[in-house]
């Protein structure tokens, strides 16, 4: 990035539902310039959109699998943008075979503020509600479904896998969703958790990383990652630039190992980093409470 990006003044986003995740940060690794397209695969509530699009002035697509996103999307008056109501990996793919290319692209991992926020939606035990979990209300399966007929041994390796729980907590959770039975909301699935290991010692609400694994596995978010990564060099104009923002490990070590293998391939790397180490929220964007644990990574396209 040149000096003149890294000194360019703060960026204040419209106020709106949901405060954009390092937004100063992605706006530097992108680098839009006037007349370049722009690709938002995850667009939210059009935080990051709105921001870089003040910039490039040009043809921009924004994909969300959120109704209610898409729904925002509409209601802010962006002109030459095409919406997609679709997931990121799918859009991604489907971009690629109709040879849609771009100059910029944009993928925030994150569950937005209002998902999290509407406790209609069953992402958080903070609130009372069903057990849903959906980003997408389109999609079949819920979280309910995952905790009510899955085996206790899916259960644990679940809450392992995509938790990072300590398997011999998750084999206790496991054991207690069985044995209570049917569960269908948001607070009887927490006060299960909680009255089984609540001697674990945990300085974290127990039922943190069971409700994360469960959201993971509920709308297949590493899957979405694994599927989406390989299509980015197919997407991106020679020069175009992606920035990429992962909230835990699991996202994050897919994003890094991709980068990482393209610099691997030497003459046949499509894609090269834009940074050698990743932006980190907790000590970039200090002010926005929803960017601790987030990581921004880039990559850049070298090969015609």
């Amino acid at each position: 990035m040149t000096s003149k990006n890294k000194n360019m003044s703060k960026i204040h986003p419209p106020q709106q539902l949901h405060i954009p995740v390092l937004l100063d940060s992605v706006v530097q690794m992108l680098d839009p310039k006037a007349g370049e397209s722009y690709l938002d695969l995850t667009a939210g509530y059009g935080g990051h959109a709105q921001a870089i699009l003040q910039k490039t002035g040009a043809h921009a697509t924004l994909v969300d699998r959120d109704e209610n996103a898409i729904k925002h999307l509409k209601t802010l008056g962006l002109k030459d943008v095409t919406l997609l109501h679709q997931d990121f990996a799918t859009a991604a793919s489907e971009l690629a075979d109709r040879n849609c290319t771009f100059d910029l692209i944009l993928v925030d991992l994150g569950v937005s503020s209002p998902q999290l926020d509407q406790a209609e939606r069953g992402f958080s035990f903070r609130g009372h509600a069903p057990l849903d979990m959906r980003m997408d209300s389109r999609q079949e399966k819920t979280a309910a479904e995952l905790v009510n007929n899955a085996s206790q041994d899916e259960l644990v390796d679940i809450i392992v896998r995509y938790g990072e729980e300590k398997p011999r907590v998750a084999r206790v959770i496991a054991q207690a969703i069985v044995h209570e039975r049917p569960i269908s909301t948001t607070t009887e699935l927490a006060d299960i958790i909680k009255q089984h290991i609540r001697s674990w010692g945990k300085r974290i609400h127990p039922a943190t990383r069971t409700f994360q694994a469960l959201r993971i596995a509920t709308n297949d978010e590493l899957g979405q990652v694994e599927k989406m990564l390989p299509q980015l060099p197919r997407l991106l104009n020679p020069g175009g630039r992606v920035a990429i923002i992962s909230f835990h490990s699991l996202e994050d070590r897919l994003v890094k190992r991709y980068i990482k293998s393209q610099k691997e391939m030497g003459l046949e790397a499509e894609l090269e980093p834009i940074l050698k180490k990743p932006i980190k929220g907790s000590t970039t964007d200090v002010h926005n409470p929803r960017s601790r644990s987030a990581k921004l990574r880039g990559a850049v396209k070298i090969k015609t």
